[in-house]
């Protein structure tokens, strides 16, 4: 019980900490009385410019597309009952990169800065009108998680055919820097854009979140106790998709960590999906600030994408849970 009610406040502590430690560390650490003189405006113009422009809105990124992730990780792993459940399963994520893709395939990123996040937006939104529409008509979990796969793999095939067509190297580099995702160079307006998106998802997903605690008695008990299945779906796939779409819209596609956050999380609430959902998306905001911090700090020629180094950290993860969970069924 002490540690199901320290959780949460404990995890939002370190999370504030991580996202502070981020504008400490870099390739050219900042003393901490110059942080915090740039915080409060008694700094040097570089040093404001450094933690304002640069290092804040990089950390603050990081940490809401980790929190976008992992909270509809969280919910996806209750609504499908699957703990290998995550945002990219439903080909949302994928969707939302191949629509990415296209505006640089074709150039319509130069027109404007706004073009590529809202070409995201619009793909995952396309991607969760489909899922929606086939949340209303089957009544099977089983049929909507293939139906996923299914617009996951279209959307990397027709992505790969994209750098398979690409007419120069630069577009080539844009498209393969998108997909490997990373929330450099983010601005406070880019997450300004991508946050109303996040929050309305969020919302969505933390209303209806007592359905996903009900459907831990199975599906045939959870709709004797009156939860209305389909709405469940639809609303959890509608949820998922806009917080996923807008942070495949901020840093580009990052998997795994909507797998591991909610997995860690699980036995400290109880197994109960309704409870994790704020413990995940803190702790997959806490795990990607820290993994974005690794990143710049590594002394390689060129920056790893955070991306590959979420994939390097969770793909293992996603192994072990796998076997695990066949262990536990054997």
């Amino acid at each position: 019980m002490i540690a199901r009610g320290w959780l949460t406040p404990g995890l939002a502590l370190a999370s504030v900490l991580a996202i502070f430690a981020a504008c400490l560390i870099g390739s050219t650490p900042l003393p901490f009385d110059r942080v915090m003189a740039a915080f409060f405006g008694g700094a040097e113009a570089g040093d404001r410019l450094v933690i304002w422009s640069i290092r804040l809105p990089r950390a603050l990124a990081a940490f809401i597309v980790g929190a976008a992730l992992g909270l509809s990780g969280a919910a996806l792993q209750g609504l499908l009952r699957n703990p290998l459940a995550e945002p990219g399963v439903l080909g949302v994520s994928a969707t939302a990169t191949l629509f990415a893709t296209f505006s640089l395939y074709y150039g319509l990123a130069v027109v404007s800065p706004w073009i590529l996040p809202i070409a995201a937006i619009i793909g995952a939104l396309a991607a969760t009108l489909l899922l929606t529409l086939a949340a209303v008509r089957t009544q099977s979990v089983v049929t909507l998680i293939l139906i996923g796969v299914g617009l996951s793999s279209f959307a990397g095939a027709v992505m790969s055919l994209l750098m398979n067509l690409a007419p120069n190297p630069f577009s080539l580099s844009d498209m393969i820097n998108w997909m490997l995702g990373s929330v450099a160079n983010r601005s406070f307006n880019e997450i300004a854009f991508a946050a109303p998106f996040m929050v309305a998802g969020a919302g969505v997903l933390l209303a209806t979140r007592r359905g996903l605690s009900a459907l831990t008695l199975g599906e045939e008990a959870a709709s004797g106790i009156g939860l209305n299945l389909r709405n469940q779906r639809i609303y959890t796939v509608v949820g998922a998709g806009m917080a996923t779409g807008a942070s495949v819209a901020l840093a580009g596609a990052i998997g795994f960590v909507g797998i591991v956050a909610p997995h860690i999380v699980r036995p400290f609430v109880g197994y109960d999906p309704a409870r994790s959902l704020i413990p995940s998306a803190l702790l997959a905001g806490l795990i990607l600030v820290l993994a974005d911090i690794g990143v710049r700090i590594l002394p390689t020629d060129n920056e790893l994408k955070l991306g590959v180094v979420a994939a390097l950290i969770g793909a293992p993860a996603f192994v072990w849970i796998a076997m695990r969970r066949r262990a536990v069924n054997d």
